[in-house]
């Protein structure tokens, strides 16, 4: 399962290079490659082109592709959409019926005659802004005020930020003392499938009102670094 654009939770691309040995690494194991492309649609107004979906650069069906309008519309819209393939998408689609019969109707009319509207195009490039937005000001903010937290890269799409702790700093006193001061955070462990190499947090700037409330956020977590990190 791969994350090939603007990974969770770091915000990563799978370079040029890496993409191909990904897909080669299939190819020569008989495996697939789940694609979750679940961030396209979060992308900010300052990223560029993006590059072409791992699914396009793969004729053989190693690549089964994932996405949702989800992420980009409303968390009530549960409407997502696969591709592969060759026989893998006979299988997936006979699990499919078995599994959930079919989406809602009200649910498809919902997309349709969402991403038929002339409007669309517009709302993306609002959600593009209002990251890009919000972003910079998490980032500035956490640069600013909270200095023992590194952020080593800013990602051009998504809508979080991934932070390390200093080495030995315990991120679930750190979270706890977070959500006691009224922020919640993410702690980095559960993102790792082995023993992660030193703390880490994720911090989200999608579920807030504004830039103020990203601000206020802050401000308060730095409380949580004084009670928690002060002693190093």
């Amino acid at each position: 399962v791969c994350q090939p654009l603007f990974q969770n939770p770091t915000g990563a691309m799978l370079s040029a290079e890496r993409r191909r040995e990904v897909l080669t690494i299939a190819r020569e194991a008989g495996a697939f490659v789940v694609e979750d492309d679940f961030a396209r649609r979060l992308v900010h107004e300052d990223a560029g082109p993006l590059p072409a979906t791992l699914a396009a650069d793969d004729p053989d069906g190693v690549v089964v592709h994932v996405c949702s309008l989800t992420k980009a519309t409303s968390p009530s819209l549960r409407v997502g959409a696969l591709a592969a393939r060759g026989p893998v998408l006979e299988r997936l689609r006979a699990i499919q019926v078995v599994d959930s019969f079919f989406v809602p109707r009200p649910l498809q009319e919902t997309a349709l005659e969402l991403v038929g509207a002339p409007s669309w195009s517009r709302h993306l490039r609002h959600v593009a802004a209002e990251l890009h937005t919000r972003r910079e000001a998490l980032a500035t903010a956490v640069r600013r005020e909270l200095p023992e937290l590194e952020l080593r890269h800013v990602p051009p799409g998504g809508y979080h930020l991934w932070l390390r702790l200093p080495q030995g700093a315990d991120e679930a006193a750190f979270a706890s003392a977070a959500l006691r001061a009224g922020v919640a955070v993410a702690p980095g462990r559960p993102y790792f499938s082995a023993e992660p190499p030193a703390p880490h947090v994720r911090l989200s700037f999608a579920s807030v009102a504004g830039t103020g409330e990203l601000a206020e956020g802050v401000r308060r977590l730095r409380i949580a670094c004084g009670e928690v990190l002060a002693g190093g």
